[in-house]
């Protein structure tokens, strides 16, 4: 289980581009080695950044600061949220399938906003949603889509390797610009339902919630030289070689 390991690396990144957060997070999970403590990254982003799935192209897009992610999904406007990136020993969860493990891993998220005073819930556990028929958070109500007073807030996806489980999400604190999506499914934000809550407050509400939902410690770190190393190469030679 999680909690296994009762400290974990809390890494808390700068305001960065689409490609410098996606860098980040593949040379996370490209480093990891076996006896390495799991890590939690909580970022934030310019203003503008978009992300798209790792299978769609990046040229079919007019934007300047895009980069993809190393998870699927479609388009996600970013600068109004605040994200969170994990990346544990495949162990820690042994024996879970993945639509486990996302649930199991999400109860953070749905801690938080609980402790925010608010109803939450999985759309699968709502019996006025109608599910679509994919098992997965991609758009629209979906099985593990998180819920607020019955609408979607933010999103999760999942990746995994041989040696590790990565998951990443987002909160949104202020009101999307509506006008400036493609997908007519967008959800609500913290803002939308009258919770005006600043970024760092929120960063620091999610680490409590994470250690009191998983009992574990995290504990404040950067990046290695080998973990920095490996994001300016991934820079260079991946999400600044003939992406926008």
């Amino acid at each position: 289980m999680i909690n296994e390991h009762t400290k974990f690396r809390l890494i808390i990144s700068e305001k960065s581009s689409s490609k410098v957060n996606m860098a980040t997070d593949e040379a996370l999970l490209l480093s990891l080695k076996d006896n390495d403590l799991p890590i939690l990254r909580l970022y934030t982003w310019d203003e503008n950044s978009v992300t798209i799935g790792i299978s769609q192209k990046v040229e079919n897009y007019d934007f300047n600061n895009i980069a993809k992610r190393i998870t699927g999904g479609g388009v996600l406007f970013h600068g109004h949220d605040v994200s969170y990136s994990l990346i544990l020993p495949v162990n820690l969860l042994k024996g879970f399938n993945i639509k486990e493990s996302y649930e199991k891993i999400c109860l953070f998220i749905l801690d938080f906003y609980k402790k925010l005073g608010l109803e939450v819930c999985y759309a699968k556990d709502n019996l006025n949603i109608q599910l679509s028929k994919s098992e997965y958070c991609q758009v629209g109500f979906e099985a593990y889509d998180i819920l607020v007073n019955g609408q979607k807030i933010g999103g999760n996806a999942q990746r995994r390797t041989k040696k590790a489980i990565f998951q990443h999400g987002s909160i949104p604190v202020t009101s999307v610009k509506k006008g400036n999506t493609i997908d007519n499914k967008i959800g609500i934000s913290l803002e939308d339902i009258g919770k005006n809550i600043d970024f760092e407050t929120v960063q620091n509400k999610l680490t409590q919630s994470f250690e009191d939902t998983f009992d574990v410690e995290l504990e404040f770190t950067q990046l290695t030289k080998e973990e920095e190393n490996l994001k300016n190469n991934l820079l260079k030679e991946k999400y600044d070689n003939g992406s926008k």
